[in-house]
């Protein structure tokens, strides 16, 4: 694969933009793309014995119909946008994001034949150390935000259909940025969270009004050592979060369980406090991945040595969306009375708080959670010791499936980076995507007796180099209808791959 200099895109000297509907006029996007030319590349030229140059031939197999090599270092994170989903951001280790087009992409480019990679959108810059969390806010894509190493939080707001976009504020009460998530309710549009290395958590509010583009909602101090990662539930009422201290938050972000007078008894913010002083709770090296079933009715965390821990949550009862809100989601919310709760809705305790179950997914750490959508109730976990695991989570949590070595190269199993189903209800709910260390995309049958053959593989991409040369896949994104996986490599290029569904 030809990898060409990057064409880079500044926006310099852009005014802020103030509208209604908080979306970007496009005559209001500025954008100069700057050609740097080719760069050679390093030779893999060597000398044989009598001292003559040897052309050293490499054979790398890629799959991709496309590739953005516009970063010059590790891309640690990838976003979509949830309205266009060929719009995707990338942040990396060389301190800069760009946002860039793959809906024009389309399948059969030959292998080995040089191609052109695509163009950046914008290039989001700014920080002064890497960007490891990148996120487009829900439900219309309106900001796209970063968050870095160097602790600052800083976002863009964009057109309605995603192709331009200029700066619109920064804000910095941190030392470093470990994680940020967008809300997903349309009751809360435009919602962020971050967890720090502090321990921290804040939630903000992204808006175009002048003075307050980054408000902030919430912030919750309780955990002990650094906050490394968090969840929000469907319906954008909870928060989850957990730490290197062992302990796991939910918290009330907008004061919808303690109006029905479901929080935690000793936190008066969070519905559900669990730390290493539980002696059941307790998982020896901290915490380092949460996730909350579709049901919003538990969350499931995973620590070292393949340790899970299940965790009931309350039932709460939806409001009804507000007909003079104007659209100012939690910041409307916040002021104003209780709004009546769904017809047919009601709040209960329940088993919140309560550990439904201890269980073990793997021998290392275990590095990532996905659930499968509706009729399937699965729990798949991906483990550094290169393994995956499937649970039922409506039988008690039974192991449904354990495949060994489901990333592994020729010398050793491979860390598995992310697992996630399609998230389509029905038909292809059962297919799970994943990628690890060893630079390799994956999908797999879920379902049990379903698949004949290689422990239901469906199907595998390769591209990017493997974890033995220094690279890997660190991410993916595949929105839509499945069909198309973007992935973020260690070796600093996004590749775009057709996965038939």
């Amino acid at each position: 694969m030809a990898v060409p200099n990057p064409n880079q895109l500044h926006n310099d000297d852009v005014e802020d933009v103030h509208e209604v509907d908080e979306m970007l006029d496009e005559e209001e996007a500025e954008e100069v793309i700057l050609d740097d030319g080719d760069v050679p590349m390093d030779s893999d030229d060597e000398e044989d014995e009598a001292g003559r140059d040897v052309q050293m031939e490499i054979q790398l197999q890629n799959d991709s119909m496309a590739h953005f090599d516009g970063h010059k270092d590790s891309i640690f994170c990838i976003t979509q946008h949830p309205v266009h989903p060929g719009i995707v951001a990338t942040g990396g280790g060389d301190d800069v994001g760009y946002i860039f087009d793959t809906s024009a992409v389309q399948e059969g480019q030959t292998q080995g034949q040089e191609r052109e990679g695509i163009q950046s959108l914008m290039k989001l810059d700014g920080h002064t150390d890497s960007i490891n969390a990148v996120v487009f806010s829900e439900p219309k894509g309106q900001f796209v935000a970063t968050a870095g190493l160097d602790g600052k939080l800083r976002v863009w707001q964009g057109v309605p259909d995603g192709t331009k976009w200029k700066f619109l504020a920064e804000a910095q009460e941190v030392e470093e940025i470990n994680w940020i998530a967008s809300n997903p309710s349309p009751e809360h549009p435009n919602v962020v969270a971050l967890g720090a290395n502090d321990g921290s958590v804040w939630v903000y509010q992204l808006s175009t009004d002048k003075g307050s583009e980054l408000q902030v909602l919430q912030a919750y101090y309780t955990h002990t050592e650094s906050c490394t990662a968090g969840s929000w539930n469907s319906d954008g009422t909870l928060l989850a979060t957990v730490s290197e201290d062992s302990s796991l938050y939910v918290w009330d972000v907008f004061g919808d369980a303690a109006a029905q007078g479901l929080t935690s008894t000793s936190n008066s913010q969070a519905v559900v406090g669990l730390t290493g002083l539980d002696e059941r709770f307790r998982v020896e090296g901290g915490l380092y991945t949460v996730a909350i079933a579709p049901s919003g009715t538990f969350v499931a965390v995973g620590g070292p040595e393949g340790q899970l821990r299940i965790v009931g949550l309350p039932r709460i009862s939806v409001a009804q969306p507000s007909t003079s809100s104007g659209g100012q989601g939690a910041k409307a919310k916040s002021g104003g009375s209780k709004q009546a709760p769904v017809k047919g809705g009601a709040a209960s305790a329940g088993q919140s708080g309560q550990i439904l179950a201890s269980l073990q997914a793997g021998t290392d750490n275990v590095e990532t959670l996905t659930f499968s959508s509706a009729p399937l109730t699965l729990l798949a976990a991906g483990n550094v010791d290169g393994s995956i695991t499937l649970f039922d989570t409506a039988h008690r949590f039974a192991v449904r499936r354990r495949i060994e070595e489901a990333h592994a190269d020729e010398e050793a199993p491979q860390a598995v980076v992310k697992v996630e189903f399609l998230r389509k209800e029905g038909a292809g709910s059962w297919l799970l995507t994943t990628a690890g260390y060893d630079g390799v995309l994956r999908r797999w049958d879920a379902r049990g007796g379903t698949a004949a053959a290689a422990r239901g593989l469906l199907g595998e991409w390769k591209g990017h180099r493997g974890g033995g040369e220094g690279g890997g896949i660190m991410g993916f994104v595949q929105g839509g209808d499945g069909s198309k996986v973007v992935t973020a490599g260690d070796d600093g290029v996004a590749l775009v791959f057709a996965t038939p569904v």
